[in-house]
Order: structure tokens, then sequence, then C-alpha cells
């Protein structure tokens, strides 16, 4: 397989990921567990608890690989600088100008949400402030933590080039040949969540939360700095390690099922009784960040495997993906506060408002970025309208 078509498999990967938000978001509307917001809807549903914590066990560690794998792709072709450069023009660029408008967009939309929860009617009232986010600072960074912690992690790959220019070649080889063994082994899968589960533990039900916080935490840095590093070897040995989960992807896929099947078992038990089982914080986050690592290479040789290339409708999707990554929390929000008194089921509503929110998305890339400027910002590139014949039809 070429290097275009590697490519396209995880720039398919990362799309899909970044769609995925959508549902994430819209299911936390009708969770039955403690959520980490402060707006729910009054009908809620075990199955969208399934759906979170199933979504949620691979997605960010997958955005990470893929993430650490372009990284190290940029600096094969271009060097650290240029690197660095061009993830300032198309991460920190698209935070900066985003963010503000996001931030107030989404905390309107927050305070309109809980005004018809607590008081049952629309209403704005920033009195309902004081019930702001419990794990997250006022002033936060949103659902773009992602970014900003990649952003992080492209300006302190940049200082560590700068800085292997002085550690030996022998010491370079010997840490990616550690790397490539724990990639291409059964036991580097428990090598690799230890780590991982020792920062749960130390978490409410084994679960990291991300803080939103502006001032990068150093339990965020380790956790999703691991998936990161891991993805930037991945770009090293991925003329070994590619092809290797391509071949057992389905076999990943089904060991994952066991530690998440544990995972929910114990959760279960920490929901009733929180200090019934001695340490079980840790044993939830070992299970559940296991299934992060089996999953997460699962879903890369998936796609290396049956989604090496890419048509035209996987095309729009993958450039859309980014404009739907930065705006779906205004739709699953939105569109949560819309059906909140319609006198349907947790699981239908939640249909409607993926289904509202996507399209929305979808619309709003249309008609909004895809031709215009904005799209320069996101991709890289600005499409043009092709008119064809006299019916001036838009291509």
């Amino acid at each position: 397989m070429n290097q275009s078509q590697r490519l396209h498999s995880l720039d398919n990967l990362r799309a899909v990921m970044m769609w995925l938000g959508i549902v994430l978001h819209a299911a936390s509307n009708h969770m039955t567990q403690q959520s980490p917001m402060p707006w729910r809807d009054r009908e809620t549903s075990l199955g969208a608890d399934l759906i979170i914590l199933f979504i949620h066990s691979f997605r960010m560690p997958v955005f990470f690989i893929v993430a650490g794998f372009f990284v190290a792709l940029l600096v094969s072709r271009r060097g650290f600088a240029a690197m660095l450069k061009h993830r300032l023009r198309r991460i920190a660029l698209p935070f900066a100008i985003f963010w503000p408008p996001l931030f107030a967009g989404t905390g309107a939309l927050v305070l309109i949400y809980m005004h018809i929860m607590i008081r049952g009617s629309v209403g704005f009232d920033l009195a309902l402030i004081s019930t702001k986010l419990p794990h997250q600072p006022l002033i936060n960074t949103l659902h773009l933590w992602f970014i900003y912690y990649l952003l992080w992690f492209c300006v302190l790959t940049t200082a560590f080039g700068l800085l292997s220019r002085h550690i030996p070649d022998a010491v370079r080889s010997a840490c990616a040949g550690v790397w490539k063994a724990l990639a291409s082994n059964w036991w580097g899968i428990i090598v690799l969540t230890v780590p991982l589960a020792t920062i749960g533990a130390f978490h409410e039900a084994g679960m990291l939360v991300p803080s939103g916080s502006f001032i990068p935490q150093f339990d965020e840095l380790v956790h999703n700095g691991l998936f990161f590093v891991f993805g930037w070897y991945l770009h090293r040995h991925q003329d070994m390690l590619l092809p290797l989960y391509s071949r057992n992807c389905w076999y990943y896929a089904a060991a994952g099922l066991l530690p998440f099947i544990l995972c929910l078992k114990f959760f279960d038990a920490f929901s009733a009784n929180p200090g019934g089982i001695p340490y079980i914080a840790a044993y939830i986050a070992f299970a559940y960040n296991a299934t992060s690592w089996l999953w997460s290479l699962a879903l890369i040789g998936l796609f290396f495997r049956y989604s090496s290339r890419q048509n035209q409708v996987l095309k729009y999707f993958s450039e859309s993906s980014y404009w739907a990554y930065l705006v779906h929390m205004l739709g699953t929000i939105g569109f949560g506060a819309l059906l909140y008194n319609l006198p349907f089921g947790a699981l239908t509503k939640m249909s409607i408002n993926i289904f509202a929110t996507t399209l929305a998305c979808l619309a709003t890339y249309h008609l909004l970025v895809r031709y215009t400027v904005i799209g320069v910002l996101l991709n890289g590139q600005r499409h043009s309208l092709k008119i064809t014949g006299p019916s001036s039809v838009v291509a």
C-alpha cells in the first residue's frame, strides 16, 4: 500500500472520530449517571450511558495517536520549525478565532437550557452561572481542549527536537526500539496501560475528566501525551506496524470486549456502593484504558484495511469534520433545549438531536465555510463553485 493510501485511511479515521463528537455530546443530554455538565434532559437512558462509555474509550486516544502520526509526518517532510509553523496556522489560529464566539454562544445556550430545566420556561438568567461546570473553571477551553493540548504537544515536540540533537544516536535508536516492541507485542498493551491506570486511580470512578483549564494539567499531559508519542513512533515504524494492525484488527476489537465488560461490571459496583470494593477506581482505570489501547489499534487496523482510498463522499466528510468539531456543541446543546419539553423518550430525542446537529453542521459548512476564507483557515484550501451548463447547477 502506498503512502497516499495510508494517509487516506488515517485521515478518514480522524474525520469519523470528529463526527462521533455529535453522537457523544447528544447522548450526554440523557445520562443516568452523574454528568460532568450541568444540563440534562429529564428523559434519561442506560443506552446513553453505554454509548458515552463506548465512544469515549477510543475517540480521544485515536485522536492523539493520529495527531502524533501526522506531526511526525510533517517533521519528516519539513523539519521541526516548519511543522510548528504549520500547526500554529492550522490549530492555534482557529482556536484564537473561534474560541471567543463559541464560548459566548455555548454559555448562552447552556443558560437557556438550564432556565428551562430549573424554571420550566425559556429564559436567560445570569444568576444560573453559579451552577457552572463542576469539573471546569468558569473560563475554560470548552470542547476545544483537544486542539489546545495538541498545540502544547507540538510546542513540546519542537523543543524536544532541538534538544535531541545533543542525544546520541544510539540512545534515540534504543528508545525507538522500545516503542516498537511495546507497539508490536501483546504484553506492550499491559505496559502502556499501567501509567494510564495509575493516573486514573486518583480520579473519581477511575475516569480522567478534562479540566478545561488553560493551565495545562500534569495528569492530562501525561495521559494524552502517551497516545501522542505512540502516534509519533507509529509513523517511524509504519511499514511494520500498520500492516500488523490491519491483519489483527478483528482480534484487537474482540480482545477489547473483555476489559470493557469488566469495566462496566466494576462501574456498576462503584455506582451502587463507591466504597464497597477497595481500590475499585484503579480496577476501572486499568480495564478502561486497556480497552482504549486495544480498540484504538483495532480502529487503526480496520481503517487501514478497509478505508485506504478516498472517494468524493469520504473526502467531503473529511474536509467538513474540522468545522463540525468546532461548532457541533452549539447544536447538541441548542437542539437539546428545544427537545426538552417534547413528549419523546430519551433515545428518540437523542436520535433527533444527532440528525439535526449533523444536518446543521453540513449546511453551515457548505454555505459558510467550504467556498470561503474560513475553509482556507481550517483545511488549507478554498473550493471553487463549479457551474455546469445553462442550468447553473452548483457542483
